[in-house]
Parts: structure tokens; sequence; C-alpha cells
């Protein structure tokens, strides 16, 4: 259910007269429709899994855990049955789990999906801290999915598909790097999500917001894709570095970045959609679903405000390699040329790098077809690869943000 958005006046006169102005979003039509109505989720039972003959627990007790089963299969070998949170879904599995051990000793964990899925990330672990990439000489095929051999002791180690990113993660982030010390990120709230979780919005400039083109960032639609946040980060990062480049151009625009579009897909460990059940990132048409009304209610409403028009959109997402998802309709748009200067320059601003581009019109309700149809705006589905290591993310970050500054810059 869409909830209205009501601004009220009061008058304060002898009779006391009212203005109620209630607004929803401008509906965008695409070629393609998609139904995102609710639909009904399957949660994990959060539980701590003990095999006394092992003297092993397994954990799904923490935010981001996807875990739905474990059992014992013999001395050696536990199997843990992973499920995503409703069908049909990417064939993508996502699964987080922790394990101790009440002495040392190696222990096999084979991953168990359900029937016509296929094992797609490979484990990272996170130990003292600090996250890492399992070894593959420790890693074996099954009919199954993998089985993971693994040294564990008292200290609990944390399996995950990808870099465990909660919610309380992404906000220590933009509380500790970005807000701190930045007087000029506005930090604020879109709204709640279907669960009552908060959806952070930074709303960077500096002087007044007043008719200040607009930038849109996105990212987590998908709560497993945290390569794509990890660029997304990077990309705020240079934006709000104390430089010459950053004072300029946050002088002349007006960043609008969402660092968590679902935090309950993303908390709950889903393997792509929200509480609701549905694809977040289909919903950008009719708006069904509270996280996307809440950031595009948002985002058309402060450009109303202000006067400031929508330029540009990045969605950062994560797949099986780098590529950069754009329209073909470039004539007619805020910057016609943009993006072939943008990936112009990334070939020349970063050693050995080849821009992947795939272009097509957005036919179904995705939201980089929303600010093409919606405000003839360049529209930029933004992915990095699954296995892409994180100093070449912040490399390709970092200069993506700051060749995007210097030609929106250029333009003006």
């Amino acid at each position: 259910m869409i909830i209205k958005r009501c601004r009220v006046t009061f008058f304060p006169i002898a009779l006391a007269l009212v203005m109620v102005d209630c607004t929803l979003p401008k509906k965008v039509k695409f070629k393609n429709p998609v139904d995102t109505s609710d639909r009904p989720i399957a949660y994990q039972s959060k539980k701590t899994y003990y095999f006394e003959e092992l003297g092993v627990s397994v954990s799904n007790e923490f935010d981001g855990a996807r875990l739905n089963d474990a059992s014992q299969s013999n001395d050696s070998t536990i199997t843990l049955h992973f499920e995503p949170e409703n069908t049909p879904i990417n064939k993508s599995p996502y699964y987080a789990f922790k394990t101790w051990s009440e002495f040392p000793r190696q222990v096999y964990f084979e991953f168990e999906y359900p029937k016509g899925f296929r094992h797609r990330y490979e484990p990272k672990l996170r130990k003292k801290g600090e996250w890492g990439i399992v070894d593959s000489v420790n890693i074996t095929k099954s009919s199954n999915g993998r089985i993971l051999q693994l040294m564990v002791n008292r200290e609990p180690q944390l399996i995950a598909a990808q870099e465990v990113n909660g919610s309380d993660d992404v906000k220590e982030w933009y509380l500790q790097h970005i807000v701190a010390s930045n007087d000029f990120v506005h930090l604020g709230s879109t709204g709640k999500s279907k669960l009552g979780r908060n959806i952070p919005v930074l709303d960077i400039y500096r002087g007044s917001p007043e008719g200040k083109p607009i930038v849109v960032l996105l990212t987590r639609q998908h709560p497993p894709e945290v390569t794509g946040f990890f660029a997304f980060q990077k990309f705020v990062e240079t934006i709000v570095e104390k430089s010459e480049l950053s004072t300029q151009f946050l002088s002349k625009y007006r960043v609008l970045a969402f660092p968590n579009l679902n935090p309950d897909g993303v908390d709950l460990g889903h393997w792509r959609h929200n509480a609701n059940g549905v694809d977040l990132n289909r919903d950008w048409s009719k708006y069904r679903q509270p996280e996307v009304e809440n950031v595009v209610s948002f985002i058309t409403e402060t450009s109303r405000k202000d006067r400031g028009e929508i330029i540009l959109g990045l969605d950062f997402h994560s797949t099986y390699e780098d590529v950069f998802y754009t329209n073909k309709t470039r004539e007619g748009t805020t910057m016609s040329h943009f993006i072939e200067d943008w990936f112009d320059r990334l070939e020349k601003d970063i050693e050995n790098y080849e821009v992947n581009e795939k272009d097509s019109n957005s036919n179904k309700p995705v939201s980089k077809g929303w600010f093409l149809y919606g405000h003839d705006a360049v529209g930029i589905t933004y992915e990095i690869g699954d296995r892409t290591p994180k100093d070449r993310i912040n490399e390709i970050g970092g200069a993506s943000s700051k060749a995007m500054m210097e030609l929106l810059l250029a333009k003006e």
C-alpha cells in the first residue's frame, strides 16, 4: 500500500483554516510492467546449532545472517542448508553464518541449496575483525553446492558469500566517514522500511541548495550486492574530500546519496528481496513498496521544493563482472554526451581499464529507466563484479567520482 504524503498548513485566524496538500510521486510507464504487490516470505529461525559429538556450534543469530538449517552428516561434516526468502528469485544463493568449537578441530561444512539453485559466491571469512577470501584449496565441489574445509576453535569465525555489511555497519560508515566534520553533509531520513528500519539519505551541498542540479546515488536495493556498495562508498568519500574539486562541485551541484535502500533485506540476509518479498529494482513505476515510494517521494519533493533539476542517477549493484548498464536514448536528456565523455575519462584515468558497457532502454521498471522516462535524466546501473578486488573497486570508485565532478563542472 502506498501512503500519501500530506503537507499541512495552519492559518492562525479566528476560524481555524487548515490546508492539506496530499501528493504522490508521478508514476512512470514502462513497456513491460512488473507486478510488485506484496508476496509472502519465509523467515529464518534464529538459533545456534550445537553438535555435541563434535563440540562445534553454528549460528545465524546476527544481522545479515542466512542459514536455514544445519545437521551433522558424519564424524567430521556438518551440512548447512540455505533457502531464499521466497521464489521465484535469481539463482544466486546467499549465505552467512558463524561457527566456533570447544577445542581446535577441522570441520567440513557442506553447503546445500534447494533443487535448481547453483553455488555462486565463493566463501569469505572474517576473523579478529578482518575479512579475507578463503583459500581455494579448502573448497571442493559437491553434488549440492560446495564443501568448505575449516579449522575451528573457541574464537568465532564468520563465513559469508560476501562481506557482511548490515544496517549498523552502514550507519557507522556514513557517520564516521561522511557526516563527521563535514557540515555540508546533511543527514536525513526518507522514512521507514516495511519493518520499521530507517532509510537514510545524505544530502550533500555547500551554501544554499536552491536551484542546484541534483545527482542521485543509490545502492543496496539487492542485499548481497556488497561490491557495488563498496564502489558507492568510495564514490561518496571522494565527493566529500576537502579538495578544491569537491568544494567547487558542491558549490554548484547537490548530491542525494542513499546508502541503504533495502535495510530489511540487508539485515534479514535476503538473497534479493525486501520484507514484502519484492525486488525493489522492479518497483520504479507505481511505487508499491514503502522503500521505493519513500525514496522517490524524497527525490521528487526535494527537486520541486528547491527547484533543482534531476540530471543524473547512478544505481550501484554487483554482478558477475564489472559492467555499466546504460540507456540507449541520449538526445534530449539532461546531458546527452555525458556517458561517452565519462567512459572516455575512465579508460584514460584508470590503468589497464576498459569500460564494459551494455546499452538498452529499460523495458522493466528499474531505476535507470525511471531517471530517463520520469526526468529526462541520465540513468546508469553501475555494476561491480563479485570478485573484483577491494583495491580495484576503490580505484574505480574514486576515479569515476572525480571524473563525474570534473565533467559536470566543465559543463557549466
